[in-house]
């Protein structure tokens, strides 16, 4: 089986342009339902094994120990994708895990900002020093944008068209999108260039150690002129709301959350929505309509003389 797992890892890897984080969770995953089987079996499992009835055995050890639906239909997707590899390897002769129902997804609604808040996140940095400068535009261009954190740390510099407002973007399963961003994003990008030259031109990174073939120089860069880490964006992000906000759990991915929620609510479409974010289905999109019903029924409380 490990063998087995390997090379499906690595099919994930280079024939469906998985990224490294979905094959990441994937291995984990599939690592998890190997050994619950090897311990429910008590010998090392062979794919002949893995019918059915194993797989909603695990899902249910799963729920047992407290398991999030989200994380659990995560799992579930990464044994059903295996077990299609093995069908398609002739290993198996059907997909088993193809009869096991999928967790029903809990409806929370996503953590975000109101217009307001948003206002004043955004104002936060210090736009007089350098960093302040660059931590304003990733804040103004997540906004603007709806990027995922990791679409945006991966930006260069040929990625954004500043006279045009778009910006290329490489999302999941190298899916690649154009997105457009606002006047006020732009030049805020525009007081954050000369920055990141200064940053680049001082370490040398532009020109040391650069290896042959097209230049990636990325958009935001550290003090030491390389590529800001997703970790030190969520860092930033959370600092910027403790210093402006009351707000809990206000990470990077909710200011995409906001961006999406503010759409709606000024009349866009769930399906104009849905390719901006650069959600596969529109399902996943649909989630902010519940954004829209909560504020629907608050204000209803608010305005019914008998509510």
């Amino acid at each position: 089986m490990e063998r087995l797992q390997r090379e499906f890892l690595e099919y994930l890897r280079f024939n469906r342009n998985a990224s490294p984080h979905t094959a990441r969770a994937y291995a984990s995953d599939l690592r998890q339902f190997v050994d619950f089987a090897r311990q429910r079996l008590g010998r090392e499992p062979a794919p002949a094994d893995v019918d059915h009835r194993l797989i909603r055995t695990f899902l249910a050890d799963l729920y047992a120990q407290g398991r999030a639906r989200a994380s659990s239909a995560r799992t579930l997707a990464a044994i059903r994708s295996f077990c299609r590899y093995l069908r398609r390897e002739g290993v198996l002769a059907d997909n088993p895990a193809a009869l096991v129902a999928a967790p029903r997804p809990e409806r929370r609604m996503p953590a975000h900002l109101d217009i307001a808040d948003m206002d004043v996140l955004l104002a936060a940095p210090d736009a007089a020093t350098p960093l302040g400068r660059r931590d304003r535009a990733i804040l103004e261009l997540l906004y603007a944008s709806g990027l995922r954190l990791s679409e945006l740390v991966g930006l260069d510099l040929d990625d954004v068209n500043l006279g045009g407002r778009l910006v290329r973007v490489r999302g999941k399963g190298g899916r690649e999108r154009i997105v457009p961003f606002h006047e006020r994003a732009a030049d805020v990008i525009r007081d954050y260039l000369p920055v990141r030259h200064r940053l680049c031109a001082t370490a040398g990174s532009e020109a040391a150690g650069r290896p042959p073939g097209r230049r990636r120089d990325p958009l935001f860069v550290n003090y030491r002129g390389g590529r800001l880490s997703g970790r030190s964006v969520d860092r930033l992000v959370r600092r910027y709301v403790a210093l402006s906000s009351t707000r809990l759990g206000i990470s990077p991915h909710a200011l995409r959350h906001s961006f999406a929620t503010h759409l709606l609510e000024r009349g866009a479409d769930l399906r104009s929505i849905q390719e901006l974010l650069g959600h596969a289905r529109v399902s996943t999109t649909q989630r902010y309509t519940h954004v829209s019903a909560a504020q629907i029924t608050s204000l209803y409380r608010k305005t019914h003389p008998r509510a």
